[in-house]
């Protein structure tokens, strides 16, 4: 790469500074360098050119939350193929959830990540620590510890903690460390056997429903816990109206929440358990790549999501990213795992929402960017913005840019996606982290300055 990269006339947005203007931008020395009018940037040497003309050139996106699967599970992904299925999606910077195996629950599990990640990485991988040990919901980890490895916050998810004990341990202990709880939230003895949501799709299909109180219970108890301790607190993958309603009213209290929600809690229904989204072919009903935890709902409940979006009661988009095998869908909706493999369609299926005009396209890059990274803080610098000496982190996108979803050409080791045959339109056409190009569609034109 040379030193220095000019992206050269697209539209510039970047939410956390107020910036959307057409204009250049200019990276050298993998820092950003320079903002201003097209053809206005200071004489360089040794320039490259990226002709973004049609063009949305924003901060790197952020995902809060992904499941990267190594260590024990390079089957499902490794660090390696989930970081390049993440930069071709646009992300800059993932998060990673500890539920691998071993989980990260010690300093030397969180370091083996670090180290992988720097050797086989291609985007920034932060990785989130246990709170309990194993995972198991009875004693804390040794959290301090964590915290000096470098987690940027402490989760169990998949087996949230039942004990209202230990988690408020623990939420004493991450706020004197000045990290956040990051919360899946499920009753799992109300949830168990639970295949879907709790509705007249799973009464259809005959299987065991997952009430939306499985999740909303939690939620009330964690955010009383929160206002007690003072800790701070991210809600994960949000999926009810009724959670979006908590969550308004904890804010209205001052209670320390934020929140994320996945891309297809806000563009999928229950009912995509039963038909594929381009169609009505029954015979794909029970189709286990829309078998997701918490499960796809309601109508009613998707309008809450995206209205709680818009309004800022939900601060981020997260993908929840979790590949699984074929042998992990491939059989009967009981038995299937659950989980999607988000990265490489989050930005396409979002952008349906803004051609239906359900969200602004300033209000989508705020809640990949500047949102998310209000959340990881600024333990690792200055995340999700384009201002002069940070980290030249850059995603750019064509809003118009159409292309059908096939998991066969995905990067990804895990195929499974409810999205399969879709025609979206928005691509993700480039990758920038760190001032190099770590994704770069081929309809992107690239030159240097002679």
């Amino acid at each position: 790469m040379a030193k220095n990269l000019l992206i050269s006339g697209g539209r510039i947005i970047d939410p956390g500074q107020g910036w959307d203007k057409v204009g250049d931008l200019l990276i050298s020395d993998g820092e950003i360098a320079w903002f201003g009018d097209k053809g206005k940037v200071p004489s360089q040497s040794d320039l490259v050119i990226v002709e973004a003309d049609g063009l949305v050139v924003c901060p790197g996106f952020i995902d809060l939350h992904c499941h990267l699967r190594e260590p024990g599970f390079e089957d499902k992904e490794t660090i390696g193929s989930g970081t390049r299925a993440a930069a071709r999606g646009g992300f800059t910077t993932v998060c990673c959830m500890p539920n691998t195996s071993p989980p990260l629950d010690t300093r030397a599990s969180v370091d083996y990540v670090r180290k992988a990640s720097e050797m086989d990485g291609v985007v920034r991988v932060l990785p989130i620590g246990c709170i309990t040990k194993g995972r198991r919901g009875k004693e804390l980890a040794e959290m301090n510890d964590l915290a000096e490895a470098g987690v940027i916050g402490f989760s169990d998810d998949g087996e949230p903690v039942s004990s209202s004990r230990v988690m408020s341990l623990a939420m004493e202990y991450s706020r004197d460390l000045g990290l956040p709880i990051i919360d899946h939230c499920e009753d799992k003895e109300l949830s168990n056997g639970g295949l879907m949501n709790e509705g007249w799709v799973s009464a259809r299909l005959g299987l065991k429903g997952i009430p939306a109180a499985v999740e909303e219970t939690v939620v009330a108890r964690d955010l009383a816990l929160a206002e007690l301790t003072g800790a701070r607190v991210h809600i994960c993958h949000v999926s009810t109206a009724g959670s979006v309603e908590l969550l308004r009213r904890a804010r209205d209290k001052g209670v320390p929440v934020t929140a994320e929600v996945t891309p297809h809690h806000l563009t999928l229904t229950e009912e995509r358990v039963m038909w594929p989204q381009h169609g009505e072919d029954k015979r794909l009903a029970y189709d286990t790549n829309a078998k997701v935890n918490p499960p796809l709902r309601s109508g009613e409940d998707v309008a809450a999501l995206i209205r709680g979006l818009n309004e800022g009661v939900i601060d981020a988009i997260a993908t929840d990213h979790a590949p699984h095998t074929m042998a992990d869908k491939m059989c009967e909706f009981g038995l299937a795992a659950f989980g999607i493999s988000g990265f490489e369609t989050t930005f396409g299926c979002l952008m349906s929402l803004v051609h239906e005009d359900k969200l602004s396209l300033n209000t989508l890059v705020a809640r990949l960017t500047a949102g998310s990274a209000g959340i990881v803080g600024n333990k690792y610098g200055e995340l999700g913005t384009l201002k002069a000496g940070c980290r030249a982190d850059v995603t750019l996108f064509d809003p118009g840019g159409e292309w059908v979803v096939s998991s066969q050409g995905f990067i990804s080791k895990g195929k499974n996606t409810p999205f399969e045959g879709c025609q979206f339109k928005g691509k993700v056409v480039a990758t920038i982290v760190a001032g190099q190009v770590v994704h770069q569609d081929e309809s992107v034109k690239v030159r240097k300055k002679r």
